[in-house]
């Protein structure tokens, strides 16, 4: 499967030669798109969610990572990329895999791009090693407790706390009731079969709901759970009726 990445780049020159590597480079690299700001390269990392960024060294670095950084999920690899290699102590400040001169060479490029893939596959044994150190019937450590890890820790949340879970892919991530929001690396199947069925429901393929925090069942075009924050899941249809004998509407 290729690297899935975007550019943020306010000039061409860099934009082009990394098009033109994609295309002769499929199996490695996938392209989502492109972005000429901080504030459209945010946004595009964030509906997009790339494994990788090309960064042009003339966009502000410090401002584009600290707003990266309030996205909730695990953030993407950087290949930092420019016409002055000065701007390469500034890469490695943001911890990027790797800095390329302009004009980029092929052969450059192919090897950040290896340098990338190695990181990410270094990170996913690690993240498998953590997880397998928990097997599933200790994923409950303890009663009223689940497990959830990320990339780089395992944190234990009490269930109390959680109002819903949302499938993002292959991640989960726990909306609390205190307004925090964590990302799990393990996917939302998985916790269905660990959260505690008298008070969790899988309402819809992509929510798993905590009957404890909702405050009323709204029945306008469909059934949705509201929440006392506010907050609305939907019950899928086919979810309904299983959900009405569990709620004993």
């Amino acid at each position: 499967m290729p690297i899935k990445a975007i550019i943020i780049s306010e000039k061409s020159e860099g934009v082009a030669i990394l098009h033109s590597f994609e295309n002769e480079n499929a199996v490695i690299l996938k392209i989502l798109g492109e972005a000429s700001s901080i504030a459209d390269g945010v946004a595009l990392t964030d509906t997009q969610r790339p494994d990788l960024i090309f960064l042009d060294g003339s966009i502000d670095g410090v401002a584009f990572f600290g707003q990266l950084s309030k996205l909730d999920f695990i953030l993407p690899k950087v290949i930092m990329f420019s016409g002055n290699p000065c701007d390469a102590v500034r890469g490695f400040q943001f911890n990027a895999v790797d800095f390329l001169l302009m004009p980029i060479d092929f052969n450059m490029l192919m090897m950040a791009m290896y340098k990338v893939i190695k990181r990410i596959e270094m990170e996913r044994s690690l993240q498998h090693q953590n997880v397998g150190k928990i097997s599933r019937e200790n994923l409950n450590i303890a009663k009223g407790f689940v497990a959830v890890s990320s990339l780089d820790k395992i944190e234990l949340l009490p269930m109390a706390e959680i109002l819903f879970c949302k499938s993002d892919g292959k991640y989960t991530i726990f909306n609390l009731s205190d307004g925090r929001k964590i990302m799990s690396c393990r996917n939302l199947g998985e916790y269905s079969k660990i959260l505690d069925e008298n008070c969790f429901f899988r309402v819809h393929h992509s929510y798993i709901v905590n009957l404890l925090h909702i405050k009323q069942i709204v029945k306008k075009d469909g059934y949705f759970c509201e929440f006392i924050n506010g907050l609305t899941v939907p019950v899928a249809t086919r979810r309904q009726e299983d959900f009405q004998r569990f709620m004993k509407l």
